[in-house]
């Protein structure tokens, strides 16, 4: 005859998985209630499905653009402009740094002032001629875009308690603009040295706070290749790297009042096109995924050349060697092969 009471072992596997789903209830129920009430994403179509991403080729472009907002002088120019790419299949992310002096035909004027140029002409049109004006030199097509506002960034840095940077080379700015300062008369200084201080930055691992990473990833006077767009592009992804590093530790913490407090911090101090569904179906990637890495590039000094300024307004500018086909086949080689070595005959002349 069949014993109508459970067996011992049953009642134990019951009561612990009671027990079990009760804790994933009461740890993870808030975070739920945070992504759905506060955030508007909906955890199940972020786990299963990609969320509304645009992508092609089953890969997905975003231009990163910090402008320098605040009292600085051209304050919607891009002081640096980052394409990330993700690819779904290699389970990667690759940046590419572009130089803010690229000349745009389309434009007729430097690379870095798509963004002030179509917000000039309508609230939010910046992100669409950005969009469109850095995909076309880099060849590629850009999905969605994100401005960030270093005046507001810093705080953004200063929230996290600073970030710690391992500076590859050591360099000194002479020639750092000091804000507030950009018209100053400096009582006749023909050198209008009053406008500007010093800023130096050993080799090494060293930890920045906001002020500091600020002035490291503005920097574009200083002596030697740090001065060069192509320089400080590295380091402004050294940067936004870090940062990323901190949003992804404070999200797996599951703290609902830190991960709100983060939240509004990332979300002033951001203009952008893709929304949280979008933006957190592609984060769960670098999250969820044991097989993701990332690794950034420049787009290589050597495929340009600086003509006489009389031929670009008086402006120093960045124009192709040869055409924008080959640098276009430049980036799609580093997408492919992920080594700048083996990309480096397209410098070729």
């Amino acid at each position: 005859m069949r014993d109508r009471n459970p067996p011992k072992r049953n009642i134990k596997l019951w009561i612990a998985g009671s027990i079990i789903l009760l804790l994933i209830i009461f740890l993870l129920g808030p975070f739920y209630i945070f992504l759905k009430k506060d955030l508007k994403i909906s955890p199940i179509r972020t786990l299963l499905f990609s969320g509304g991403l645009r992508k092609v080729n089953n890969q997905v472009n975003v231009l990163i653009l910090g402008i320098p907002g605040g009292n600085h002088d051209g304050p919607l120019l891009s002081d640096s402009m980052i394409v990330l790419n993700y690819d779904f299949s290699k389970k990667r992310a690759v940046t590419i740094g572009i130089p803010r002096d690229v000349w745009s035909p389309t434009l007729q004027d430097k690379l870095n002032s798509a963004y002030a140029y179509g917000e000039a002409k309508k609230p939010g049109g910046g992100l669409t001629l950005a969009k469109a004006e850095v995909g076309s030199v880099v060849g590629i097509p850009i999905q969605y875009v994100i401005v960030m506002n270093f005046n507001e960034f810093k705080d953004v840095v200063d929230y996290f308690g600073g970030v710690n940077i391992d500076v590859k080379t050591a360099f000194v700015d002479k020639k750092f603009p000091i804000e507030g300062k950009e018209n100053d008369e400096c009582n006749g200084d023909e050198e209008f040295g009053c406008r500007y201080q010093t800023v130096k930055f050993g080799k090494g691992l060293q930890h920045m706070n906001g002020d500091t990473a600020l002035k490291f990833v503005r920097s574009r006077n200083a002596i030697g290749k740090e001065g060069s767009d192509f320089a400080r592009s590295l380091r402004q992804q050294l940067i936004i790297d870090a940062v990323k590093q901190k949003v992804l530790k404070k999200t797996l913490s599951f703290n609902i009042d830190e991960m709100r407090r983060m939240y509004t911090e990332l979300d002033k101090s951001v203009q952008r096109d893709i929304d949280n569904q979008q933006a957190a179906s592609l984060a769960k990637n670098f999250v969820l995924n044991s097989k993701f890495y990332q690794k950034n590039f420049g787009i290589s000094r050597g495929l340009f050349e600086t003509p006489q300024v009389d031929q670009y307004e008086g402006k120093y500018v960045l124009v192709p060697k040869k055409d924008w086909n080959t640098v276009h086949d430049y980036v799609k080689c580093l997408l492919d092969k992920e080594d700048e070595k083996q990309c480096s005959y397209l410098e070729k002349d």
